[in-house]
């Protein structure tokens, strides 16, 4: 059996089950989830049709490099999205399609850790569970860079010494961060590629969420562009990973990709070709068209912005919470009679609401745990369950 294995950690909704365990909410009061980060708002009825329509391609294997129709598609929208020159994406060496970014982000430290050394892989600490999980079962060591209000809710990377960078063998990124939201900005990517270079580790920037935001005319930074702006035209050591999860409200067709550094790339396609892989046709058929429409993505970002004002707007001077730079997620403070784990039991045992305890996205480190005292609520329910969360929110708190 993989050692790893022994090490992994319940993931965060098998504990909340336990916490919910013997609670009984009124009966009166129908459940509202705002724990689970799973889009709500309509999947668009052209990818959908897309899909319904290339159905015939089920008697056909797909090839684990994809379609390169897809790949071109795929490399004109990141080209377009993130100030690339045109051209500077190759679609046969720069991209690969994966099921979704979950499996993407996992199997890349399988393929990339060397585990005969004594190999680390930095992570933002709180983080995505697939991050730490991937690090065990790759024979690596979770290296967890906590994420403080003090330092903008993104890693103290000044703080990280010089040993540390040079065991590393991957850097995960989440920028917009799960759970908070916040932003990496370019000057900060660009010091961590010059470190990558210096030390010859992997930045794995997950960006999955890199498409909901609240300025139409400030979208989120990439790795892929701070590159671009240092002259890096290689993408050396850097990999993207996008899904079309979160961007166009599929998270059932399980389509993402990863792009960036050919020879990266090159190995990881060489892994995949064993891992099986391969997406379906008809997802191909209905994600090129996905990644070539902005319209129906400028209205999911319309959507969100609707449920962030009417949200924080009762909230306000209920709990310590604002606005995220990205995202769908609020990383509110506990009332001070409660901790994470508490408030989030009595939300679900007063109001039948549930949200996500902070401290089970987290790790505890000598610095402390990031993610202690606050939680996690996900605004994917349709606007009048997301008002009505937020009034029992406020009931709960002016109760207690």
């Amino acid at each position: 059996m993989n050692p790893g294995i022994g090490g992994l950690h319940p993931y965060p909704f098998e504990k909340l089950a336990a916490l919910k365990t013997g609670a009984k909410p009124p009966a009166a009061l129908s459940h509202i989830a705002l724990s689970i980060g799973e889009p709500k708002h309509p999947t668009p009825a052209f990818i959908t049709e897309e899909v319904m329509t290339h159905l015939h391609q089920l008697s056909a294997y797909p090839a684990t490099r994809g379609l390169l129709q897809l790949r071109q598609t795929i490399a004109g929208w990141l080209c377009n999205r993130f100030q690339l020159d045109a051209g500077s994406l190759d679609p046969e060496a720069h991209i690969l399609p994966l099921n979704g970014t979950r499996e993407g982000l996992f199997a890349f430290a399988q393929a990339m850790v060397n585990a005969g050394e004594s190999s680390l892989v930095l992570m933002p600490n709180p983080f995505y569970q697939i991050y730490e999980g991937a690090a065990l079962l790759a024979g690596a060591e979770p290296r967890y860079l906590n994420c403080e209000e003090s330092h903008a809710l993104v890693p103290d990377f000044d703080a990280v010494d010089a040993e540390t960078w040079r065991q590393c063998s991957i850097l995960y990124l989440c920028s917009p961060g799960n759970p908070s939201g916040a932003v990496i900005d370019i000057a900060t990517l660009q010091q961590l590629i010059r470190l990558s270079h210096e030390h010859d580790f992997i930045i794995a920037s997950d960006e999955c969420y890199s498409e909901i935001y609240f300025d139409e005319t400030h979208p989120p930074a990439g790795l892929l562009q701070a590159a671009a702006q240092m002259g890096e035209s290689s993408y050396k050591n850097c990999v993207v990973f996008h899904s079309l999860s979160k961007r166009s409200n599929a998270p059932g067709l399980r389509s993402g990709f990863i792009a960036g550094d050919s020879a990266v790339i090159k190995t990881f396609y060489r892994y995949r070709t064993y891992h099986g892989c391969a997406m379906p046709l008809h997802h191909q058929a209905a994600s090129i068209r996905a990644w070539s429409d902005e319209q129906h993505v400028t209205e999911n970002r319309r959507l969100y912005t609707e449920k962030f004002d009417a949200v924080l707007s009762i909230l306000d001077g209920v709990l310590d919470v604002a606005r995220p730079d990205a995202g769908f997620y609020l990383w509110a403070k506990t009332p001070p009679a409660y901790n994470d784990t508490s408030f989030a039991r009595k939300l679900f045992a007063q109001q039948n609401l549930t949200v996500l305890p902070g401290s089970y996205l987290s790790r505890t480190t000598d610095a402390g745990n990031p993610g202690a005292n606050r939680i996690r609520m996900a605004l994917v329910a349709p606007l009048e369950d997301c008002i009505e969360a937020a009034q029992r929110i406020k009931t709960c708190v002016e109760s207690a």
